[in-house]
């Protein structure tokens, strides 16, 4: 296929339209007369188009026309719905197949995919895991069409791969993703040992945990009256769990004579034990009583384990009860947890245990939130 150049004009003529000029109901107006300019991006947790150009009335008259158009203030620009019709009418590349790309793979590299699958299965990895490698190893097969996924060299790869940094503009998670699914098919499955010693990984971006604080929290157990979801959300919180570990919990899993509860296969295929709070031992009481739960602790309404949906769908719903307005999930519990028990300054090694932390690097995090040293550093502005 050629030099690195023009391997990435290959999936530059699949991914993007042939033209970047705006179309459509925006083509009768000259786009560099009015500097009207379009970008991806997100407004309110929805997948937008964000449309930015200096004011002009008759402009906004023919934006407003389009459907589903709104101004943001937030933002200071209009938006539509990020959408295939809008990318070819503004010229942007299109978006990438997602799922839908497991069923347009070529002929020639449907074996490919199967051999990543079963070698995932064979080692063991989570479904999550497999889903994820799967779906995003899809992306460049579906790229490829009928070109042998085998026969790619580093260069080609590395190719793909700024493409997705720089045409699709990924996320540096998912290109994370993307290169640890193809990395795995080329290293484990074709064995090709140091084959992406030539791709550099996008550096990620390092971001503090988001957690609530003990106030807001006692406001959120307040506010959820349901026996089911209280005793959820408090044991998810008492015990610093993943919201995987409180739907998984079952009832031979908790020792309530040791006060102790099993965490079996957490994150990483690891058991580990948790402290049983004291002070929910009388309402895990009756809430057993009432609720008769047959294996899990929290079963769903036609039995068997509760689902991650349906937890986050409690923890949303306790956040607008409680009044508290924080962008933060189900899993903001668990890092309130683990912020809230450093400081109380229980010890950074006791803290990593509980929370199943392989490294300790992992739980140090915590320290740059709550370093109480620095908390008692006044601002110069409170001595004027």
């Amino acid at each position: 296929m050629g030099d690195a150049s023009e391997c990435r004009g290959y999936y530059l003529a699949i991914m993007q339209p042939a033209s970047t000029s705006v179309s459509g109901q925006l083509a009768k107006l000259d786009p560099s007369a009015w500097n009207l300019t379009a970008e991806p991006g997100q407004h309110n947790g929805e997948v937008v188009i964000l449309l930015r150009f200096p004011y002009n009335k008759e402009l906004v008259a023919r934006v407003r026309q389009l459907p589903g158009a709104r101004w943001s203030r937030t933002k200071k620009a209009w938006y539509v719905r990020d959408n295939e019709h809008y990318r070819e009418q503004f010229g942007l590349p299109h978006k990438e197949q997602g799922k839908n790309a497991l069923a347009r793979i070529g002929e020639v590299n449907k074996a490919a995919l199967q051999r990543l699958v079963e070698t995932l299965r064979l080692k063991g990895y989570s479904s999550h895991t497999e889903n994820t490698y799967r779906n995003e190893f899809a992306q460049l097969l579906f790229v490829l069409n009928e070109v042998p996924v085998d026969s790619l060299t580093p260069e080609r790869l590395r190719s793909y791969m700024l493409y997705c940094t720089t045409e699709l503009k990924l996320s540096e998670a998912t290109l994370h993703s993307r290169l640890n699914a193809i990395k795995f098919y080329f290293e484990q499955v074709l064995k090709r040992e140091k084959f992406f010693a030539e791709i550099p990984r996008p550096k990620k971006h390092s971001t503090l945990p988001k957690h609530i604080s003990q106030r807001d929290v006692k406001k959120l157990f307040d506010a959820t009256s349901n026996l089911k979801h209280n005793t959820l959300l408090r044991l998810c919180y008492g015990m610093g769990l993943r919201v995987s570990e409180i739907i998984g919990l079952k009832l031979q899993h908790i020792d309530s004579g040791n006060m102790q509860v099993h965490i079996v296969r957490g994150k990483g295929k690891k058991d580990r034990y948790v402290n049983l709070p004291e002070s929910i031992l009388a309402q895990l009481r009756m809430y057993y009583k009432e609720y008769q739960p047959k294996e899990y602790l929290f079963e769903g309404q036609y039995g068997g384990a509760y689902t991650v949906r349906s937890a986050q769908a409690v923890f949303k719903q306790a956040l607008k009860a409680a009044g508290i307005n924080k962008q933060v999930g189900i899993h903001g519990l668990r890092h309130s947890y683990a912020m809230h028990l450093m400081e109380a300054g229980t010890d950074i090694g006791h803290i990593q245990k509980l929370l199943g932390h392989e490294k300790i690097e992992t739980t140090l995090i915590y320290a740059q939130v709550t370093n109480r040293e620095v908390k008692k550093v006044k601002s110069p502005l409170d001595s004027l």
